[in-house]
């Protein structure tokens, strides 16, 4: 069999390059989120507490606006080369950092044009996932993009990290240093994706699978929960150091040593997520975890009211390994509801193959969309964040907001897909009808589907085109997801 002898190898070869820079490019998208810190009065620096807020939120919506033009990009240019050219633009974004944060004089706009400019980092994900979709079967496709999502989200811990590293050797007045360690990262995640990535021939973008899913209320119910999973994620990734700065008095150093570690395990808990739900039903788990994040918020609450650090750390912590185990059972939800809609077409009468083919490629489109509008969720917390202080001076108005807005999750994946013995009548539009979904397709394992004929892959400096096994057909639908469900025939 091909894909046994020589088809995995290049996969996984693409698959690893793809992690490494997909890594390098979320850890430039989150770099504001330490070099804000070191923007103190101790330093030099009169930025706001809502200026900062503000500067952390432009950086979140331009990398969530470029999830799907970047997808798009990677069927329109080729993976390869996208790969070296999203890898070496980055290298303005960190070059006008450096320059910026050696200027603490400079006007508030200056940051904010560098922080947009940063946001490019954010859009590398959608198409390293979009990427890698490609080159594997379906029953491996959980694994490898768990990977490949696992590997990116790390990103943000490692630059906070980085962020500690360069104040404990330089100290924390000379962040513009920080910025330029990128640089060599960034020329070499370029270079090994030239030499070891391929391009996919003979893929396009559905477009017409985007504009059916725009009208369905499952992609816009799937975002709203992915705003509470992600949106939470990203946000308080931004905004975690900053709110210990404000409340509880933080040095740049001493926030640092903390806001790694909640980025970190919620990265690690993803794939976790994704186990639960295949075992318990992805509804199940994404409501468990909406109400676990909601006792998680009233913690950090209390927390904030009695001044403990402690707490407040550890609840926050807390919520961002939540966070990670949300994002893979609400992904797990996407998958299994076309899946389960395709059934219910071909019980109608529609060629059960043309149903499956079609319900993937929906649940591709519904994935890119709730990917990008989860991302703009970050922007949100920074923005409820920035609102709290502008208005009282600290950080408990945002944290009452959040606990409000996972209850109204809860309620909403309660009523919508765990309710009573079915769930809510999934309307499909090619066939005119309304038909009841089983609560347990829905909540439960995903309905494998058959792997169909490759593309071809050109190797790099050759024109010898390699077929290597994927599943997808020449239409490819971008994959914007933080997690995406395992999949596999065993799941």
């Amino acid at each position: 069999m091909f894909w046994e002898r020589e088809g995995r190898g290049v996969a996984r070869r693409n698959l690893y390059a793809s992690v490494a820079s997909e890594h390098v490019g979320f850890a430039v998208w989150s770099l504001w989120s330490v070099l804000v810190l070191f923007m103190t009065p101790a330093t030099g620096w009169a930025t706001s507490a809502g200026d900062k807020f503000a500067l952390t939120s432009a950086v979140t919506v331009v990398g969530a606006l470029l999830r799907l033009p970047y997808s798009f990009a990677v069927t329109r240019f080729g993976g390869r080369n996208w790969a070296v050219f999203s890898a070496l633009v980055l290298l303005i974004p960190v070059g006008l950092a450096a320059v910026a944060m050696g200027r603490p004089g400079a006007p508030l706009w200056v940051f904010l044009l560098c922080g947009c400019v940063a946001g490019l980092g954010g859009g590398n994900f959608a198409s390293s996932m979009t990427n890698i979709n490609q080159f594997f079967p379906e029953r491996e496709k959980g694994w490898a993009l768990g990977l490949n999502a696992g590997g990116g989200n790390l990103g943000v811990a490692s630059v906070q990290l980085l962020g500690l590293l360069m104040a404990a050797v330089a100290g924390a007045a000379r962040p513009e240093l920080l910025p330029l360690l990128f640089v060599p990262l960034l020329l070499g995640s370029a270079w090994q994706a030239y030499r070891r990535m391929d391009n996919l021939a003979g893929t396009r973008t559905d477009f017409s699978s985007y504009r059916a899913v725009l009208r369905d209320r499952h992609c816009w119910i799937m975002s709203l929960l992915y705003v509470g999973t992600f949106g939470s994620f990203i946000g308080y990734s931004f905004a975690f150091g900053l709110v210990l700065q404000n409340d509880f008095g933080r040095t740049p150093t001493q926030a640092a040593a903390l806001t790694f570690a909640g980025p970190l395990l919620g990265s690690l808990a993803r794939p976790v997520g994704g186990r639960l739900a295949d075992r318990f039903g992805g509804a199940r788990v994404t409501l468990w975890t909406f109400l676990s994040m909601a006792v998680g918020a009233a913690v950090v609450l209390v927390a904030s009211y009695t001044g403990s650090l402690a707490l407040f750390t550890t609840g926050f912590v807390v919520l961002f390994v939540l966070t990670g185990v949300g994002n893979g059972s609400t992904y797990k939800l996407i998958p299994a509801l076309y899946a389960a809609r395709a059934r219910s077409r071909a019980e109608a009468g529609v060629e059960p193959e043309e149903a499956r083919r079609e319900g993937r490629r929906r649940a591709g489109a519904v994935i890119g969309v709730s990917g990008a509008v989860g991302a703009l969720g970050g922007a949100g917390v920074n923005l409820a964040f920035r609102q709290s202080y502008e208005t009282v001076g600290h950080a408990r108005p945002a944290l009452l907001a959040f606990l409000a807005f996972y209850a109204v999750c809860s309620v909403l994946t309660r009523a919508v897909y765990l309710r009573g013995p079915v769930t809510g009548a999934a309307v499909d539009a090619t066939v005119g009808t309304e038909r009841v979904v089983p609560a347990q397709v829905i909540t439960g394992a995903v309905i494998p589907v058959p792997v169909i004929d490759p593309p071809v892959i050109t190797e790099p400096f050759t024109a010898r085109p390699v077929t290597v096994p994927v599943a997808a057909e020449s239409v490819t639908e971008p994959v914007a997801a933080e997690s995406v469900p395992d999949t596999r025939e065993d799941a």
